[in-house]
C-alpha cells in the first residue's frame, strides 16, 4: 500500500481524511505564503496547495502527498487569518450580511508530478450583532482560521446559506480529494473496513 502524507498541520484537514477512512502521516510543508503582485485569489490558493504537496513529495519520492490551502474571499479580496482580536472583529463585521467565497484547493503529488483541483463555495452570513461578534472573538475560535470563522464550530450559527462543498469550507474538498486519489490508483473506498455478516 502506498504511503499517504498530509502536507498540512491543520487538525481539521486531518479529521476530514480520517472521516473518509484514510491512514496517513502528517508532514507540514514550510513554504512562502505571500500573495504575488496581481495574483488572483483562485491562482493563489491553487498555487499554494501545489507548492505544499510538491515540497513534501520532493522529500518522500515514493509517497502520495496531499497539499491544500483555503482562502476566504470577499469582493475579490483575500481575508487571511487574523493577526489579533481587533482584526478578527473587523473581518466578521465585513462578512456580516454578505455573501463571500471560500476557495479551497487540493493537490496530490508524487515525485515531481502534481494534479490539483479548486473548489469554490458561496457562503452567505446573516447579519451579526456587535455583541455576538465580540463573544465569538472572545471564544478564541476565529484566531487560527481564514476569514476569522470556523463553520464546523461555533461560527456555524452565522451561516445563512451555503452553495457548494461544506467540507471544502472546513478545509478540504472531499469529493475532489477522493477523485485525485482514485486517479492515482488509490481509491478511498478500498481502505474502508468490511462488516460482513456471518452466514449460517
Amino acid at each position: 500500500m502506498k504511503t499517504l502524507i498530509l502536507a498540512s498541520a491543520s487538525p481539521r484537514r486531518a479529521e476530514l481524511l480520517q472521516q473518509i477512512g484514510l491512514t496517513f502521516r502528517v508532514q507540514p510543508a514550510d513554504i512562502d505564503e505571500t500573495v504575488a503582485e496581481g495574483e488572483s485569489a483562485e491562482h493563489y490558493v491553487e498555487r499554494l496547495a501545489r507548492e505544499k504537496a510538491l515540497r513534501v513529495a520532493g522529500e518522500n519520492l515514493d509517497a502520495l502527498v496531499l497539499g491544500s490551502d483555503t482562502s476566504v474571499v470577499l469582493q475579490g479580496k483575500i481575508l487571511g487569518k487574523p493577526v489579533d482580536a481587533a482584526e478578527a472583529k473587523a473581518t466578521l463585521a465585513r462578512l456580516s450580511g454578505q455573501q463571500h467565497q471560500v476557495m479551497t484547493a487540493v493537490a496530490l503529488a508524487r515525485g515531481e508530478v502534481c494534479q490539483s483541483h479548486l473548489s469554490v463555495t458561496n457562503v452567505t452570513f446573516r447579519s451579526l450583532s456587535e455583541a455576538e461578534i465580540r463573544a465569538y472573538v472572545d471564544s478564541g475560535e476565529p484566531m487560527d482560521k481564514a476569514g476569522s470563522y470556523g463553520i464546523q464550530g461555533l461560527g456555524g450559527i452565522f451561516v445563512q446559506e451555503l452553495q457548494g462543498s461544506y467540507s471544502a469550507v472546513v478545509g478540504l474538498p472531499l469529493l475532489e480529494t477522493a477523485g485525485l486519489l482514485a486517479e492515482a490508483g488509490f481509491p478511498v473506498w478500498q481502505n474502508w473496513p468490511s462488516c460482513k455478516e456471518s452466514q449460517t
